[in-house]
């Protein structure tokens, strides 16, 4: 199966690496509602409010980042998004019925016999992790912050006294109760077109990292990204998803990472979270660029990315529930 997504998925950079009319210059206008550049100050809320405000935003598909309980960057756009989506006036003032739509912050999560499968050995050089079976979480801690959204140290200091490092099945940890992202719902292949989904439209805003779903003039959806890098922007310009493939295998090739060319020197990378595209990769008519998850979810809108837009995997797994292949993504400054 793996030897077959792998073959599919090179099959569709192919495709992308075929003479195909050049992307025109984003004539189409992105929508008036950008996203939030008017910087919004936010009430200095205690930590639990916080919590309750990120967990409800993330439910609602409007991304805070990791959920840590701090007035962060992402949790501010998140919010202001959040309430241009529903013509609500745009402060950080929040009224308690939001509140109310998150009556438990915190859950206890007991470790399931199943989450061992998706722990394993972990590598840090491409040569190695090729041989690798699959590229797995590194430990139960890592499996159980992804799968709640959360910073790994903030679930150390919501279980103190807890040994998280050491977490083995049955063990139960105190947890955002947030909507869990769950890695065993997902499966190697491609996601077909969704004629619901047609007139769709991404947008992606490169100076205020994030990503927009538009609905014809409603905003979806907006999650925090990693837009590209110095040496490799993500390209400007107005361009359409491929194809969508889910844990793909990722071809690790220096030339393209840092050239964006094709060299003969390369490893393939089985699929797993810790993939360096992590557990979603979105094909643009652009070859070698696409929307993907990451390995590393601390790092979205911090640490670069080449050329490609990263989000981390718990959003990238809704991004592809809210696309249909087809769809056009504006991307721009």
């Amino acid at each position: 199966m793996r030897f077959r997504i792998l073959i599919l998925f090179l099959a569709l950079t192919a495709i992308a690496a075929k003479p195909v009319p050049k992307a025109p210059p984003v004539r189409e206008a992105a929508p008036v509602d950008r996203g939030p550049k008017v910087r919004v100050a936010l009430p200095n809320y205690d930590e639990e409010t916080s919590v309750k405000l990120q967990i409800f935003l993330d439910n609602n598909d409007f991304g805070p980042g990791k959920i840590d309980g701090r007035m962060g960057e992402f949790f501010r756009k998140a919010l202001v998004a959040y309430k241009r989506a529903r013509g609500m006036p745009e402060t950080g003032a929040v009224d308690q019925w939001l509140l109310d739509q998150v009556p438990v912050t915190y859950a206890d999560f007991i470790i399931p016999p199943e989450a061992e499968n998706f722990v394993g050995p972990t590598a840090s050089k491409p040569s190695e992790q090729s041989k690798l079976k699959g590229m797995k979480y590194g430990s139960l801690l890592e499996y159980t912050a992804e799968r709640y959204h959360s910073a790994e140290d903030f679930l150390k200091k919501l279980n103190p006294g807890v040994n998280l490092e050491a977490l083995k099945v049955g063990d139960t940890v105190k947890v955002p109760n947030v909507l869990p992202f769950k890695i065993e719902d997902l499966k190697e292949g491609f996601v077909p077109a969704n004629p619901a989904f047609a007139n769709r439209r991404v947008y992606i805003d490169t100076t205020e990292r994030f990503l927009l779903i538009y609905d014809d003039k409603n905003i979806v959806a907006e999650f925090p990204i990693t837009p590209g890098s110095t040496t490799l922007p993500a390209p400007l310009g107005l361009w359409k998803i491929l194809g969508i493939a889910t844990l793909p295998t990722f071809r690790h090739d220096e030339g393209v990472l840092n050239h964006g060319v094709k060299s003969d020197v390369f490893f393939n990378l089985p699929p797993g979270p810790n993939n360096p595209v992590g557990v979603l990769w979105m094909g643009l008519n652009k070859p070698h660029v696409g929307v993907h998850g990451t390995n590393n979810p601390e790092t979205i809108g911090r640490a670069a990315s080449h050329g490609c837009i990263r989000t981390a995997n718990w959003d990238a797994a809704r991004v592809k529930e809210l696309v249909s292949v087809g769809n056009s993504v504006s991307i721009f400054k």
